[in-house]
């Protein structure tokens, strides 16, 4: 298996299973992780925080069954892999995906996919929102999942939340990274 896919292999099947967030902090909007700074738009009422093994920032929509994920890796030996790839790795262990959508558009002064689908998850049908983006050394993951009778009720939320990404770095200070610093606002 490829060793950026063993690192995120399960990560998007992993929305529903509690572990342990490796992010500094997250107030009032704003993810610290080592020298990152990473504004993200408004958290919804509707949302809760939860833990997930391998992510920054969790949350659980229980009145749409729906869950979020935010996760930023610097420094990766397979971090200049295509946005394609990087997106089919988040999506492993997943079966009969019916790819709706995938654009590459503009995000945070950079391009990034964006991708939705239909897949199953052990054998449970599943809709996902997912986006890449690479940046400064750092790859940025935000992933909207949640069954396909309530996507669309929060597909709107997901979009604020992911819609509202800035991110100030000095990437060296999070795994190792380029030592390139982002200068977007």
């Amino acid at each position: 298996m490829h060793p950026y896919g063993m690192r995120y292999s399960g990560l998007v099947a992993a929305l529903v299973l509690a572990g342990c967030a490796h992010a500094e902090s997250f107030d009032g909007g704003v993810l610290r992780k080592g020298g990152l700074r990473i504004e993200l738009g408004p958290v919804p009422e509707t949302w809760r925080r939860i833990s997930v093994r391998g992510a920054d920032l969790a949350f659980r929509d229980d009145k749409r069954a729906g869950s979020t994920l935010f996760n930023v890796h610097c420094g990766g030996r397979d971090d200049d892999a295509p946005l394609g790839i990087l997106t089919q790795n988040l999506i492993m262990g997943t079966t009969e995906r019916d790819f709706e959508s995938q654009e590459i558009m503009p995000f945070d002064g950079r391009e990034a996919m964006r991708t939705r689908l239909r897949a199953k998850l052990d054998g449970v049908p599943m809709q996902y929102e997912i986006y890449v983006m690479k940046k400064d050394g750092c790859v940025y993951d935000l992933v909207y999942v949640a069954p396909p009778d309530r996507f669309e009720d929060g597909t709107a939320d997901f979009e604020r939340f992911a819609g509202g990404l800035r991110t100030a770095a000095t990437p060296t200070a999070v795994g190792g990274g380029t030592g390139a610093t982002s200068r977007d606002p």
